[in-house]
């Protein structure tokens, strides 16, 4: 019988199936090395790309592979000596990678506005675009980018210091269907820029506004009239001016939040948290409140009797809250939470930790750190059982789950 070459028998349409069937990056790589159609079939169906490559580099993956949409450029702290993509690449990169929706350039410190503005200029489709920590960077090259990318959706500008809320405004003009915003450490930003910012952009999901230390009440109010059927993650940390007034337009609007960081907020007490949990009792998941040293066992105990799908908790260093706001819960108080912090609560005892491990079954982290009279001898003599798939944390030596640490990245 005469042998059949595959390359005869198989039309490109039926050779691309067959690719798509391999799952791992390395055996669509071995794919592509069997022939010179194999490789450019391989090369045309790929869309995403990781790479430190220089221009002359560049040009040539940008020839080869035209349809990527997802380049990823980011770098780790570990390479912070390293400037990473620079204006010329960036150059390249927009020229040649017409289809890009999604562009991170964590970390890349040699980018200026100059090399922003080609991205502005040429990668109209971009939705994701990541230049955390590019501190180089300024309302210049983000307004670029504003004006060339309208379907923009995610934006991160962490550590991005020189952004001043002339970046926002564009971003309202230009960018409506904005749903993610980072903004960390983005200390030039006030409230009239977040004002400014929720006039056009009035889809946001999730923003970070951690250590923006000028932004207050007025500016986080207007957030959340705005965005009030869609925020569902909001991140505070260290912004020092917010108060009850924000927690109450939070709770007056957004009724689908479901993840709040206002830890190291010290004028939020009790009276605008319990009217939080009572609006948000069947969407809030995450809460982070760690500082917040106003509140008290009323509010904590109204949290969890109210919120019950609450899976986090932070009330770290709330000198205030004693055993009483877990042996308030009654016979049908159930707690769904899989994660715990209640490190530096020194009125909290071995006796309030048997009571939360007799309402929560789920549990599968607890920080008890800096509880003088919570030890793992004292709790051992107590016969206090923890979950088997529960870490507990004594001495600080356990990773903390990036759910509740409040740097992480958005979505």
């Amino acid at each position: 019988m005469a042998s059949v070459c595959v390359n005869d028998a198989l039309t490109d349409d039926e050779l691309r199936c067959v690719l798509s069937k391999l799952d791992r990056d390395k055996d669509k790589e071995v794919f592509s090395l069997v022939c010179k159609r194999w490789l450019h079939l391989q090369s045309t169906d790929r869309k995403k790309l990781a790479a430190r490559a220089g221009p002359h580099l560049l040009g040539r993956l940008a020839f080869r592979f035209t349809q990527i949409v997802e380049l990823d450029f980011s770098q780790s702290v570990s390479r912070s000596f390293y400037p990473g993509v620079t204006d010329s690449d960036l150059t390249v990169i927009a020229d040649g990678f017409k289809c890009l929706r999604v562009l991170n350039l964590h970390n890349c410190k040699g980018i200026t506005d100059t090399g922003l503005a080609s991205t502005g200029r040429c990668l109209s489709l971009l939705q994701f675009l990541d230049v955390s920590y590019c501190r180089k960077l300024s309302d210049k090259g983000l307004s670029a980018v504003a004006q060339g990318c309208h379907d923009l959706r995610t934006l991160h500008l962490a550590g991005c210091r020189l952004i001043t809320n002339e970046s926002l405004k564009q971003l309202s003009k230009c960018c409506r269907g904005l749903e993610a915003l980072g903004l960390q450490g983005c200390t030039n930003i006030t409230d009239s820029g977040l004002a400014d910012l929720v006039k056009g952009c009035r889809k946001i999901k999730t923003l970070d506004i951690n250590k923006c230390s000028n932004v207050g009440d007025a500016g986080v109010s207007s957030v959340a009239k705005a965005c009030a059927y869609s925020l569902k993650t909001l991140k505070l940390l260290d912004c020092y001016k917010v108060g009850n007034e924000s927690i109450s337009s939070l709770a007056q609007f957004c009724k689908n939040l479901e993840t709040l960081i206002i830890g190291g907020c010290r004028d939020i007490s009790d009276e605008s948290i319990m009217i939080l949990a009572h609006s948000c009792r069947d969407s809030l998941k995450s809460l982070r409140m760690d500082w917040c040293l106003n509140i008290s066992d009323s509010s904590l105990t109204c949290i969890l009797k109210q919120c019950k799908n609450l899976e986090a908790l932070d009330i770290g260093c709330c000198e205030e809250v004693t055993d009483n706001a877990f042996l308030d819960l009654g016979r049908g108080d159930v707690l769904g939470l899989k994660v715990l912090k209640v490190s530096n609560c020194p009125r909290i005892t071995v006796k309030g930790i048997g009571k939360v491990l007799e309402k929560c079954k789920s549990l599968e982290y607890i920080d008890v750190r800096s509880l003088p009279h919570v030890t793992e001898v004292r709790c051992t003599e107590a016969g206090l059982e923890f979950p088997k798939c529960c870490k507990v944390n004594f001495s600080g030596s356990l990773t903390e789950p990036d759910v509740l640490l409040g740097y992480s990245g958005l979505p």
